[in-house]
């Protein structure tokens, strides 16, 4: 079977930003399939009416990675939630499960199945800064490992790529993924 995976970017982002393409060309040297799809409703529609349309929009099987950053990261959440099957592995970089700096959060859940998405999460890992400037970080993780297990990163990279802070290539990222 061929391995895939998929970028999901954050919330006003853009598949083609900071190390989204640069992670896919690594990817797709391996020999994996790439998505790198464009969801402009991250966090602006509510998760109700943004969820169908990413399960449709995407194939996910036992050789699935899931990477999201951001609201991405709050995305997959509601994703593996909801999927028949178990993903390989799953990434959230500056992921989150309660809303931060006070800002609307519709891409957030009331509550989560935790013990299914655990289930379908595959390897997880939860990379998070102590200089997240959205406050996505290094307790929002902590959040995310004490319901799920996996595997916690802790850095001091802000918010791995915004608007004013390039981050290009995510070199931790290539060697998490197998």
């Amino acid at each position: 079977m061929t391995k895939n995976a998929i970028i999901f970017h954050g919330t006003g982002g853009s598949p083609d930003v900071a190390w989204y393409p640069w992670l896919d060309h690594r990817l797709s040297e391996r020999g994996y399939r790439v998505e790198r799809p464009h969801h402009p409703g991250i966090n602006v529609e509510p998760i109700a009416a943004l969820l169908p349309k990413v399960l449709a929009a995407h194939d996910f099987d036992a050789d699935t990675v899931l990477v999201g950053h951001s609201g991405g990261a709050a995305l997959l959440l509601a994703v593996l939630e909801n999927l028949e099957c178990a993903v390989a592995q799953t990434i959230l970089v500056a992921g989150y499960a309660t809303r931060v700096n006070g800002s609307e959060e519709p891409v957030l859940q009331d509550t989560y199945d935790w013990d299914r998405i655990g289930a379908h999460g595959g390897d997880l890992y939860f990379i998070n800064s102590v200089t997240d400037p959205y406050g996505c970080d290094a307790s929002q993780g902590r959040l995310l490992f004490d319901h799920l297990g996996g595997t916690q990163i802790v850095r001091d990279d802000g918010h791995f790529g915004d608007y004013d802070q390039p981050f290009d290539t995510f070199e931790l990222l290539d060697r998490l993924i197998r």
